[in-house]
């Protein structure tokens, strides 16, 4: 009998489950196990990499990144915020965007009043495809995207090599 005999959701034509390099299965289960157990748990405690929102949210901006042959551009997307809680730096190939985002809402109606208070800090490191000119970096932030357009030394150029024959 295989082990894979002894795993009763591979029978009935659903999927396997995801299995670690091993290929073990049974630590594959305990990763599972683990990761479901980290998703429940989430915000419950201190958190190690970063603060939490209010119940258990983080915020981390959507990062789009393209390349062409002159230059690397990023694309951030941080709807509600102000330009000056926005930190960018260029150290060593990485891009570093660092923030803190602080959003209220407060609503009357007939008597009550509920107010929202939404906060937390987000770092995002972002190593960069190619050498890039840090004193010609152009940042813009608006509409809520942060546009971060950096051009490529002449070392990161591609070059034509002309083929022999």
């Amino acid at each position: 009998m295989a082990i894979r005999d002894l795993i009763p959701w591979r029978r009935g034509g659903s999927p396997a489950p995801a299995r670690n390099r091993s290929g073990d299965p049974f630590l594959a289960l305990q990763e599972e196990m683990n990761r479901l157990l980290d998703r429940f748990l989430w915000g419950w405690g201190p958190e190690p990499f970063g603060q939490l929102a209010p119940f258990g949210e983080t915020f981390a901006p959507s990062v789009d990144i393209s390349e062409n042959d002159k230059e690397v551009r990023i694309q951030a997307e941080m709807p509600g915020m102000d330009e000056n809680d926005i930190d960018l730096s260029l150290s060593d190939g990485v891009l570093t965007l660092q923030g803190e985002k602080k959003e209220s809402r407060e609503e009357k109606d007939k008597g009550r009043t509920y107010t929202e208070c939404r906060y937390g800090k987000f770092r995002r490191d972002i190593p960069l495809p190619a050498s890039v000119d840090p004193d010609k970096v152009d940042a813009k932030y608006e509409k809520g995207v942060l546009t971060v357009t950096m051009p490529k030394t002449e070392q990161a150029k591609p070059k034509q090599i002309p083929v022999k024959t």
